[in-house]
């Protein structure tokens, strides 16, 4: 695992990057970000629910299995119009689930952390796994102020992977291996 994330430590920089993007918009945008997130679920399961649907009248006419299609799509559906219907309870929600996110992310970074050879970074990757743990036991704690504060937790939760994903990949580049077959050398 650890020589295949040095090779592929850009990925990890991407990661980061777009994570510390985040980050900022949901400190300095709060209220555009929480619209943004419930309009974002309401559209994707409106999506999903007609898809899922499309999905099961193709089934029926190769005469395969479709119930569990059109039951998938009818709920999705009911899900996407409540979101769009009542967004207090979509966010209420959106909480908990991102508490849960949280935590379990956060364990499997640790998880992996000690995984991951000393020299490749192992420190930043148990950083952000905390962070996850600390994220999501605060919105599991504090589950109605969580949703009003959601944004700066969220970003401020980004902000802490991001910059470790960063620095994980400046440790990766530094351990990456040269190319095989031919290739240059990396500069080192």
């Amino acid at each position: 695992m650890s020589d295949l994330l040095a090779r592929n430590w850009w990925v990890v920089l991407l990661r980061g990057i777009a994570a510390i993007l985040f980050g900022l918009a949901a400190l300095f945008l709060p209220i555009v970000t929480l619209a943004s997130l419930v309009l974002v679920f309401a559209a994707f399961m409106l999506a999903d629910g007609v898809l899922s649907i499309v999905s099961a009248v193709k089934a029926a006419r190769r005469h395969e299995r479709w119930g569990i299609f059109i039951l998938e799509g009818v709920v999705d559906l009911l899900v996407g119009a409540l979101a769009l219907l009542v967004p207090a309870a979509a966010l209420f929600a959106f909480v908990i689930l991102a508490g849960a996110w949280g935590l379990v992310s956060g364990v499997l970074m640790l998880v992996a952390a000690f995984r991951l050879k000393k020299g490749h970074g192992r420190l930043w990757l148990v950083l952000g796994g905390l962070a996850g743990i600390v994220w999501g036991v605060l919105l599991a704690l504090f589950p109605l102020p969580g949703a009003l504060v959601l944004t700066w937790w969220l970003g401020g939760f980004a902000l802490v992977f991001g910059a470790s994903l960063i620095a994980l990949s400046v440790s990766l580049w530094r351990r990456r291996s040269p190319p095989s077959a031919g290739g240059a050398p990396l500069p080192a």
